[in-house]
């Protein structure tokens, strides 16, 4: 079974344009993996709003999974240094100290179209993109996209 690894991120997108997203993607699943999912400025995508949406309103399935986020004080050193080449090794070893794909597998249950959702804009310099490579290294018949 192919499982689509789709990667998304929150910020610079209005719910119209975000959903019409995940709805042209045909997303089951959000897991969202950001370690902060309740902060006031995250408009519609603040955790107990999104889950609403996604699931009452849209019929894709919501689940925060912290655990496939970095630590509070290695995401906190990353914005002051700036050192991506450091972050993404770091946070490589992370993952690898985690159970992450068991983590991945169970909150995937029998879900084709998956969708890490972060907030940044773009994959380059996010760890929606570490995740779902390090899943995509560890498993069989995983395909990555970002949208």
């Amino acid at each position: 079974m192919l499982i689509k690894v789709y990667t998304v991120g929150t910020s610079k997108k209005n719910a119209e344009e975000f959903f019409g997203i995940l709805k042209k993607a045909d997303i089951e699943k959000i897991i969202d993996i950001r370690l902060n999912n309740r902060s006031q400025l995250l408009g519609f995508s603040k955790g107990q709003d999104l889950k609403y949406l996604c699931e009452k309103c849209h019929g894709i399935k919501y689940e925060y999974v912290p655990l496939l986020a970095p630590t509070k004080e290695f995401l906190k050193k990353y914005q002051k240094d700036k050192d991506w080449s450091f972050y993404e090794a770091k946070f490589l070893r992370i993952l690898e100290s985690r159970p992450t794909i068991d983590i991945f597998q169970k909150t995937c249950g029998d879900v084709k179209n998956v969708c890490l959702l972060c907030s940044e804009p773009t994959p380059q310099h996010c760890h929606r993109r570490l995740v779902a490579e390090y899943i995509a290294n560890h498993m069989d018949n995983v395909e990555i996209i970002h949208l």
